[in-house]
């Protein structure tokens, strides 16, 4: 989350009165993340996280992620909802933007990742796997693998600048993934960015599940090796085997993945962490000035990356034996 769009208080009053949820007590910005412009929204019937979508969301998208959410809250799976205003209506424009209220979730992100936090990420991934099953709509992921050479060609120039040699082995890399990328895995739609900060917790247990903006179609297990990427690598860049065993685990007790799925893990977390590589690399080098938002380091992504180069299989996840 972040905040690029500056909301002035004449304007967010008009916007709150489409909605039935009183007068607005207060209205923060929110300086995490890097897609949107994010707002704490306090009203008298409660709070609220106001989001107005920027330039790289489609607006086309967004029938799709708001859509999930309310398919995925009728499962009882444990998200965000839409606020729909007195029209019936959740997407609505603010600030000459797409913007939408988004019903507010209670509960801490992990600042330690611990390995009952991974298990809790893993159970909640498969359950929403199945959980949007039957959820009409689809969406093409925008950042998948045919992107990535994109993504590449817009920061080829400036990569060295980062680290000496970085453009280098990003284009081995993709080179190595065009030709050995797995196909026809298990797929439906995928949250696509279960990171900590977006997967809350009350102690232990896992209390829901937000920011579903680069949710789309993909395969299952393209999902548990992002969230190896994100949860099982430690401050120092070592990667925990524990948390990666609990995180599978989690997600093996409610869908357990099938013998292809697990033979690919180790391929699947080499492109999660070359596309996290990508876009880190292309924010940091694409910096708004002014902005309220903190750019993340691309190199923690490319550490990442060089452990999996050197995973022999399954068993470096804690799959069977090393």
């Amino acid at each position: 989350m972040a905040v690029y769009t500056e909301v002035s208080d004449e304007d967010l009053e008009t916007f709150v009165a489409e909605y039935d949820i009183g007068d607005v007590q207060s209205c923060k910005g929110i300086a995490e993340g890097v897609e949107n412009s994010n707002y704490l929204l306090s009203t008298e019937r409660g709070n609220f996280i106001l989001t107005l979508y920027e330039k790289r969301v489609d607006p086309a998208d967004l029938p799709f992620f708001l859509g999930l959410m309310d398919h995925l809250a009728a499962k009882d799976f444990p998200c965000p909802t839409p606020i729909h205003g007195r029209d019936g209506k959740a997407l609505r424009h603010l600030c000459g933007k797409p913007a939408a209220l988004i019903s507010f979730l209670s509960g801490l992100w992990p600042k330690r990742v611990a390995p009952e936090h991974c298990k809790g990420v893993g159970g909640a991934a498969a359950k929403m796997h199945i959980a949007a099953d039957g959820f009409k709509l689809t969406r093409k992921n925008g950042l998948d693998r045919a992107t990535w050479q994109g993504l590449f060609l817009q920061t080829k120039e400036r990569a060295n600048e980062i680290e000496t040699g970085l453009a280098a082995k990003i284009e081995a890399e993709l080179n190595f993934l065009d030709n050995n990328w797995p196909a026809k895995l298990p797929s439906g739609i995928i949250h696509a960015d279960l990171f900590p900060d977006n997967v809350f917790f009350h102690h232990n247990d896992l209390s829901g599940v937000i920011d579903f903006y680069f949710a789309c179609n993909g395969s299952f297990a393209y999902e548990i090796a992002i969230c190896l990427n994100a949860w099982c690598f430690e401050d120092d860049g070592g990667f925990n085997v524990t948390k990666a065993a609990n995180l599978i685990d989690g997600y093996n007790a409610v869908r357990p993945l099938t013998p292809a799925e697990i033979a690919a893990l180790p391929l699947l977390a080499r492109g999660s962490a070359l596309r996290f590589l990508l876009t880190r690399l292309y924010d940091l080098l694409n910096h708004p000035e002014g902005a309220l938002v903190n750019p993340k380091d691309p190199l923690e992504y490319l550490k990442k990356l060089k452990f999996h180069q050197s995973a022999k299989g399954p068993g470096a996840y804690g799959l069977g034996k090393p």
